[in-house]
């Protein structure tokens, strides 16, 4: 996310970054996956399942399912989120089809759980920096905003037709490994963003007005103001409470940073919220 006084620098990084993960992704896939005939999940699962009935490559298949899921994203989630996004889809069918398809084991499980963590990273460092990989990322976005329901069942419900055609199209074992590189990219990705959650930001700062104001400009959430003094210096400051979503939080670093750079901030896992809270 840009914000107001975002340098040519950070873009270049965020860009370098996704350059990076999708290189990632691409070499799980092409040394792990593919040979193994594992799935991965989302939009890449799909494009590998439809290379093996189709006489067209993966990357193809993958570039050309995300030119819809673009324009919906461009519509439905956000501009520059889903120029990033694309980018990665753009850049991941470019290595897909650069890198060689080489079997490196032929240990089913070694391959489904190393290219499950591989590509997980891949992924895992896009979000971080306010990307994503793509395709069914938009999707289940677009889905729980119109039925409010949570972003997870729907990946739950994608990945499991998934690896439900996966069973019944090819042999029940790759079905089977296609859980595992599942479960194992998901920890992966925890590990490094956790995406789709909540997460709350208490912020100490000398500077409330200034970056209440920096915030609301970038960010439409609500603040809660709260009067603090430093245990300390006895110095007068407030605390500024914010709930924002995981995909925010790269755009509220930035925000801070660039108004309070010697504000103190903590950030906590929400396990739920009641009331009203902005899904767009």
């Amino acid at each position: 996310m840009i914000t107001s006084n975002t340098t040519l620098f950070q873009e270049i990084q965020k860009v370098v970054v996704i350059i990076l993960g999708a290189f990632i992704m691409a070499i799980g896939l092409n040394l792990f996956l593919i040979p193994a005939n594992v799935f991965a999940s989302g939009a890449t699962g799909i494009a590998q399942i439809l290379a093996e009935l189709l006489p067209l490559s993966t990357g193809m298949l993958l570039f050309f399912i995300n030119i819809p899921i673009a324009v919906l994203g461009w519509m439905k989630v956000g501009k520059l989120f889903t120029f990033y996004s694309f980018m990665h889809v753009a850049l991941q069918t470019f290595f897909l089809e650069v890198i060689p398809v080489q079997t490196l084991s032929e240990d089913i499980l070694l391959n489904g759980v190393f290219g499950g963590v591989i590509t997980a990273v891949g992924a895992g460092t896009a979000l971080k920096y306010g990307s994503s990989a793509g395709g069914l990322d938009i999707v289940a976005l677009v889905l729980a905003r119109v039925s409010d329901s949570p972003v997870g069942t729907y990946f739950m419900m994608m990945n499991g037709l998934i690896v439900l055609t996966a069973g019944l199209l090819f042999d029940w074992e790759s079905a089977l490994y296609t859980l595992v590189t599942l479960y194992v990219g998901s920890r992966v990705i925890d590990t490094i963003h956790t995406r789709h959650v909540k997460v709350t930001a208490f912020i100490v700062t000398k500077k409330p007005d200034e970056l209440r104001e920096a915030i609301h400009k970038n960010i439409t959430r609500g603040i809660t103001r709260m009067p603090a003094k430093g245990g300390f210096d006895a110095t007068d400051k407030e605390v500024l409470m914010i709930v924002i979503t995981r995909y925010e939080l790269f755009a509220l670093q930035q925000v801070i940073n660039e108004v309070d750079e010697n504000a103190f901030t903590n950030i906590v896992n929400t396990a739920g919220i009641f009331g009203l809270f902005r899904k767009d």
